[in-house]
């Protein structure tokens, strides 16, 4: 017997976790599509949000609708059971007043008659009995044999001040019965006969089927309706959303341009006005990073021209030198000097070099401090008088006030005076330097002006870029030639102090370079 249980018990576990198995499968399934996009989610949550409700509605309605049957039902009893009541309590003592063994055939059978009578009208069974329970007269007297008794709950259910409603269920149908329990005759005396009418089961059963199939006809007809809108709304989303999806894959590209749609949601047209913005900064980003690359290749280009002329040359003339061609030592000298000033230039084109690209990629910082700006250039141009005089030229001052105050950085500034005043001495042969710096409520105005060669009008405009020289400083017979970033440099650092620098130059007339910066004094 064991052996024959153990197999049927395997088989029996195997079958359960197989069925186990595809109920997780078939959740993990539907898991899967609910999250699988907008749409899906969309259509899944209405028609599990109306199939959710339309259950709950129609056992809501269910309940109504047995609770008010059931209690139009009582109510209806109810009242048949006072016109039945008043009807026995109408007829004269003769015909209950008289005990049971004292009646004469003819008075039983008006009884029956009389309860029968009722019974018919009111379409209920009609039951007479005593306050021990012993059924006297009732209108289905084929069921009823002598010294039957009512069952218990209508006994418990006797109250001399009211009629009660009483209710039965059949074990076979689970219908529910409702029988009342009534006060026979007058209600000032003492009872000693009660009334038991019973209605037969309250048929709720038909009602709600039709009322249940209406609602699943109708039911099913709204989900149709819902499954459409559902398509519709979950299309109408989706689609903007697919578009969008579409064209931020193609935002790498040339034409790629996004659009909105007037049909779109707020939602979707805010996304894609926050794209184009997105799609606005990429193309900037992109175009500055071409711009860069563009500006590297040319600085590397621009550094290995102007690093190639000074290395060749040094080169040339090492090669003279080891050769043995400059025996004579006037000649030696000179090519000793030619290289001495071609490393200078090396040197110092480098430091300018490394200035400008730390001043391009930020990392160069000013301090924001009270400078005297009249001191400073003072002492700029005190420094630099011995430049001066090689190029039998002079340097005057001209200070408005004694103290001309700014907020800057004193260094960044004496760099600025620097590289200003050593072009105005490259440019100058046997001429004066005027450094002017007069102070206002608002700002400061520096001036250096040179009468030197000036600066053509074709070359004005390019001063600013990197690695240029004005025609009359790229001829060969000037021994300390620029590096062409002097002025770049100093511009950059003009704008890192919030200040503004403007030229104004003439060919054979000079050129004056004009700073403007923020006064310390400003309000």
């Amino acid at each position: 017997m064991n052996d024959d249980q153990g197999p049927g018990k395997s088989k029996l576990q195997s079958a359960a976790r197989k069925i186990l198995v595809c109920w997780h499968s078939f959740w993990r399934l539907l898991g899967e599509q609910f999250n699988k996009n907008i749409y899906t989610r969309i259509i899944f949550t209405n028609v599990t949000i109306f199939t959710v409700s339309l259950i709950v509605l129609m056992f809501f309605s269910g309940y109504v609708v047995k609770h008010n049957t059931y209690k139009l039902a009582e109510e209806e009893l109810l009242d048949k059971a006072k016109r039945v009541n008043y009807a026995f309590s109408e007829l004269t003592d003769k015909l209950w007043g008289t005990p049971l063994t004292e009646y004469t055939n003819g008075q039983a059978q008006e009884r029956q008659d009389f309860i029968t009578f009722l019974a018919d009208i009111y379409d209920a069974r009609i039951t007479i009995f005593d306050t021990e329970g012993i059924i006297s007269d009732t209108s289905a007297q084929q069921e009823v044999g002598p010294g039957s008794k009512v069952e218990d709950d209508y006994l418990a259910a006797l109250n001399e001040d009211d009629i009660t409603v009483v209710r039965t269920e059949e074990q076979e149908t689970y219908r529910q019965s409702l029988a009342t329990v009534a006060p026979l005759g007058n209600e000032q005396a003492d009872t000693e006969n009660w009334i038991l009418l019973e209605a037969g089961p309250v048929d709720v059963e038909p009602t709600l089927n039709q009322l249940y199939l209406v609602q699943v006809v109708g039911g099913a007809v709204l989900l149709v309706v819902l499954i459409i809108i559902s398509i519709y709304l979950a299309t109408n989303i989706s689609r903007p959303i697919s578009r969008l999806a579409t064209s931020i894959g193609d935002m790498g590209s040339d034409s790629s341009l996004l659009k909105i749609e007037k049909e779109s949601l707020d939602e979707i047209k805010t996304l894609s006005q926050q794209l184009i913005k997105l799609e606005q900064k990429m193309r900037k980003i992109q175009s500055e990073g071409r711009k860069m690359e563009e500006d590297r290749s040319r600085l590397f280009a621009e550094i290995s021209h102007e690093l190639r002329t000074p290395l060749t040359a040094v080169q040339g003339f090492i090669e003279a030198i080891h050769d043995g061609m400059a025996r004579d030592q006037a000649v030696f000298d000179r090519y000793l000097d030619t290289i001495y000033q071609q490393t200078i230039h090396i040197n110092r084109l480098v430091d300018d070099i490394l200035a400008l690209s730390r001043l391009e990629s930020g990392t160069v910082t000013v301090d924001k401090l009270p400078v005297n700006l009249s001191a400073l250039v003072h002492g700029v141009a005190t420094s630099m008088e011995g430049m001066t005089r090689k190029k039998n030229s002079s340097i005057r001052v001209d200070n408005k006030a004694e103290s001309v105050m700014i907020l800057g950085d004193a260094d960044r500034m004496e760099q600025i005076i620097k590289n200003l005043l050593k072009n105005a001495i490259n440019a100058t042969e046997n001429g004066t330097i005027n450094v002017g710096v007069e102070g206002g409520p608002d700002q400061v105005v520096l001036t250096v002006e040179d009468s030197g060669a000036g600066i053509s009008p074709e070359d004005l405009p390019h001063i600013w870029d990197r690695f240029f020289r004005a025609r009359a400083q790229r001829g060969e017979h000037s021994r300390e030639k620029g590096t062409g970033l002097g002025l770049v440099i100093v511009k950059k650092l003009v704008q890192l102090q919030e200040g503004d620098i403007e030229v104004d130059s003439q060919p054979g007339r000079g050129t004056t370079f004009k700073l403007t910066f923020p006064s310390y004094y400003q309000s």
